[in-house]
């Protein structure tokens, strides 16, 4: 799908017909949205701006050292958007191009951000005078979400921490929980930093109108301080994961505290009986009450060693 903002006679046109390129030149034309464009579509853009558009495939293949390169015409840039889902998060490549004033995105999700950003074109035309304005308004709704998305694993760290406190259901599972929330995380921050060098290398271009250069600055500071808060959430998993392993540590040396007793406590009687268990003379055998007594005599045994463990606070 093809969604292109243009403008005619000073009023701002939305059309979804790659055929009406042919009638305009990129000094009219705002911004070219392909969406899983079909082979006609991006080639009627190709011609267009006489450049050609990266596809998906190449956009993927990209190393992250070269997502932004330029050419004597054109600007080409390259990053990820997160897509959360139920347990971790997607990649979605999202490809910039640049031919003087017009912005060509290529994308084969629907993403919020773009969806937001064209409601806002419709509604005020007048704030976005070319492609690179809507660039900045699609990083800065990109950092916004981004911004979403740590809060929300903050949010969940936190929940992990109130159970850790509480000792509710501390086990293998939730270790594996805590780290499933760690790797999101990682992603997020990679992801993050995708985008300040996407900004970065932005900022570096004689390209762009210079009185941008102050919303730049904001974006590179809003993500500055996204990076920072992942840090600090990874550093806070990281704790919640020693945590849980000495929790779980705890526990297994009082159930094998709680073995070593026992078998220190029935050695005495079990050393006694195994004596009175071979087939040797041995005294006070063959009375009716020596069972009787070598009982309250193990018994005695386990309480002298019951006794010397609690004197030695060792219980």
């Amino acid at each position: 799908m093809i969604t292109i903002f243009y403008r005619r006679n000073g009023r701002l046109v939305v059309s979804q017909s790659e055929t009406e390129l042919s009638q305009l030149s990129r000094n009219d034309v705002l911004w070219i949205d392909l969406l899983s464009p079909s082979g006609e579509e991006k080639h009627t853009v190709d011609g267009f701006l006489g450049e050609e558009i990266q596809s998906r495939a190449q956009a993927e293949e990209i190393e992250s050292s070269s997502r932004y390169s330029e050419t004597e015409n054109a600007i080409f840039a390259n990053t990820n958007f997160l897509m959360p889902g139920p347990e971790d998060y997607s990649m979605e490549a999202v490809s910039f191009t640049f031919v003087d004033n017009c912005l060509t995105t290529l994308r084969d999700v629907p993403l919020r951000s773009f969806t937001e950003l064209q409601r806002r074109i419709v509604a005020k035309p007048h704030l976005y005078p070319n492609g690179f304005t809507v660039f900045v308004n699609i990083m800065d709704q990109r950092v916004d979400l981004d911004a979403d998305m740590i809060e929300l694993m903050s949010k969940e760290i936190a929940q992990y921490s109130k159970r850790i406190n509480q000792q509710e259901d501390i086990n293998e599972d939730f270790l594996l929980d805590i780290n499933q929330l760690q790797e999101n995380t990682m992603i997020v921050r990679e992801n993050i930093i995708d985008k300040q060098r996407l900004v970065t290398n932005m900022i570096k271009s004689d390209k762009y109108p210079p009185e941008l250069q102050g919303r730049f600055n904001v974006i590179l500071q809003d993500i500055t301080s996204l990076i920072n808060h992942a840090n600090f959430s990874f550093e806070r998993l990281e704790y919640l994961q020693e945590t849980v392993l000495g929790l779980i540590n705890l526990d297994q040396n009082k159930i094998m505290k709680i073995f070593t007793l026992v078998s220190v406590l029935l050695m005495p009687p079990t050393l006694v009986a195994s004596f009175y268990g071979m087939n040797v003379p041995l005294p006070f055998m063959g009375k009716s009450l020596t069972w009787l007594g070598l009982l309250l005599f193990m018994l005695l045994l386990v309480a002298v060693v019951l006794y010397i463990f609690r004197k030695k606070k060792m219980l």
